[in-house]
């Protein structure tokens, strides 16, 4: 999906062609094919090829893929998130990273007044 949404659409071919160690063109087609049935990709056919292209732009796929993962594996907390990403993270943040979570959380308490 990160090739599609960089490119805008793309053949199986071109997305092929971008992976390092790409797999059969088989396989990425049945990947293709998945994807498709699931409602993430539409394709339209360019001669005997099929142009990929996303059906939902990628900040609402990253929205509701993190939906996903906050009730799959948090029951529903962002709170539980953000704690577990701090601690995986936390060697990793910077003094400027830790400043933009404070100013966003103060940002989201400002929010909650109004």
């Amino acid at each position: 999906m990160d090739i599609v949404y960089r490119r805008g659409s793309s053949t199986a071919a071109e997305i092929r062609a971008e992976l390092a160690d790409p797999p059969s063109y088989s396989t990425v087609r049945t990947l293709l094919r998945v994807l498709l049935e699931k409602g993430h990709l539409k394709h339209k056919q360019d001669g005997p090829r099929y142009v990929y292209s996303p059906t939902l732009s990628a900040e609402k796929a990253r929205r509701s893929a993190l939906k996903q993962l906050l009730t799959t594996f948090f029951d529903g907390s962002a709170e539980k998130a953000m704690a577990t990403l701090i601690d995986m993270s936390s060697a990793k943040l910077s003094q400027q990273d830790l400043n933009q979570l404070a100013q966003l959380i103060e940002h989201a308490k400002q929010g909650e007044k109004k």
